[in-house]
């Protein structure tokens, strides 16, 4: 392609930006997103993630610098994503900061959270051989992890950087969890393929799902946003693989199960068992003539 077609296809481009958006700061970058997870991960399970083994002499050294590391990057980013999302935000107000701080405070209780999500995986699942499996090698523990801190970062009030963690979640898992979704203590999503959980969904302690479950809303329309449109599943509640549970204002209640395929719009009861009626299979033979 010669220059002046070029010039021509760059000159377009240029009147095609909305170029009073290009002055604004920058979002931080999906790599510096992913990188913060990734020490995150390193930080609560160093026996799995870290670089090197950590001797017990050692281990406070490297922990502390790790947590400072995380502390500068963590900083970094949130104030990039105040910054691009309104121009009144004030860089110096020390809010990326408190934010930071708080995050890393935050950390023992989503270890402990996450220690129960994989107890909760290696009893719900017989082919699991250790909770080091789990952790190492299970999409649906990478998800919950992922979610867990994007969850506490959204609930924040952190623009943009929430669902920077949770689409990556998604393409490397194929798990999609919103970051605004409830989740409660040993969760389990086993499989996990193809897993949608909407953003107002809730669900409580014990609950297990299987691939393919989708938690939704009835409608996507635009004039919905910030209602309650996903359903709430309470307490040891179990969805097996390919249901959809839709509406805000459904609630499977405490014990429940649904089972595969069901498609659920209205509650259910207390230790109600919810089942599709199986279909009418045909069975042929060869030895009949019949294909």
């Amino acid at each position: 392609m010669d220059a002046k077609s070029l010039e021509k296809i760059a000159d377009a481009l240029l009147r095609s930006y909305e170029l009073d958006q290009a002055e604004r700061p920058r979002l931080p970058a999906r790599e510096a997103v992913v990188d913060v997870l990734d020490n995150i991960r390193r930080i609560l399970f160093p026996g799995y993630y870290a670089e090197v083994r950590l001797p017990e002499e050692s281990r406070r050294h490297y922990i502390g610098t790790w947590l400072c590391e995380l502390d500068s990057e963590l900083k970094r980013i949130i104030d990039l994503a105040f910054a691009h999302a309104s121009q009144d935000y004030d860089r110096s107000s020390g809010v990326a900061q408190r934010l930071s701080t708080g995050f890393l405070e935050a950390l023992p209780d989503l270890r402990d959270q996450l220690r129960q999500d994989a107890e909760a995986a290696l009893q719900g699942d017989p082919a699991a051989q250790s909770v080091e499996e789990i952790i190492l090698t299970y999409p649906g523990f990478q998800a919950i992890t992922v979610h867990r801190v994007a969850h506490w970062l959204n609930n924040h009030g952190v623009p943009f950087i929430p669902r920077i963690m949770s689409e990556h979640a998604h393409t490397i898992t194929g798990i999609d969890i919103h970051p605004g979704a409830t989740i409660g203590r040993r969760f389990f999503i086993d499989h996990g393929t193809g897993v949608v959980i909407g953003e107002t969904t809730e669900i409580g302690d014990e609950v297990k799902i299987y691939q393919g479950v989708t938690l939704g809303a009835h409608s996507v329309e635009r004039g919905l946003a910030g209602s309650k449109r996903h359903p709430t599943l309470e307490d040891k509640v179990v969805i097996y693989a390919g249901a959809t549970v839709l509406g805000g204002k459904t609630i499977v209640r405490t014990g429940a199960v649904v089972g595969g395929n069901v498609w659920l719009t209205s509650s259910v009861e207390a230790g109600t068992t919810v089942l599709e009626t199986p279909p009418t299979l045909d069975f042929r033979t060869r030895e009949s003539g019949e294909e």
